[in-house]
């Protein structure tokens, strides 16, 4: 009896069609945790990754136990503070600052990460993320912050923007 050899046709590296890329697929999941989000101004959702593991999650509300702005209002709403000024007067954190509680929480150094954000961060949140060691962020939305482009460039985080 002769053998017989068979060939086997390897699955191609580039992936079916439609498949996403690990930047889309990291930031759709960011936009499936925006969903958690009580803002009611705005709906922010982040996932921080390192070797292509998910770290950490966050979602803009109030702090855990605290009662949320979908159930009081929005105080910047109704003082008719322009988006960008006087994150003082919001009760919520941001959703890169619960991504960094709960890492934190959980004993995870972010160092050498990147985030995904479906809302550029503010100058806050921008001077939080160079201190995690954060390298590189992947933003979806724009928001009306300067400053927090020049610290992230001065802090030589990486950041691009996919539309």
């Amino acid at each position: 009896m002769a053998k017989t050899k068979t060939k086997t046709k390897k699955a191609s590296k580039p992936g079916r069609p439609g498949r996403p890329s690990w930047d889309e697929y990291f930031l759709n999941i960011a936009k499936l945790v925006a969903t958690r989000s009580t803002c009611l101004r705005r709906q922010v959702g982040a996932v921080i990754v390192k070797n292509k593991q998910v770290l950490a999650t966050g979602y803009n509300g109030a702090p855990s136990g605290l009662t949320h702005c979908d159930k009081t209002g929005c105080l910047r709403e109704e003082l008719g503070v322009p988006s960008g000024e006087r994150h003082e007067l919001c009760r919520a954190l941001h959703a890169e600052q619960n991504a960094f509680l709960q890492a934190a929480r959980h004993g995870i150094s972010l160092d050498g990460s990147t985030l995904y954000i479906t809302t550029q961060p503010c100058s806050i949140c921008a001077k939080m993320i160079i201190n995690t060691g954060i390298k590189k962020i992947v933003i979806e939305g724009v928001y009306p912050d300067k400053f927090a482009l020049d610290f992230l460039s001065e802090g030589g985080v990486e950041m691009v923007v996919k539309s």
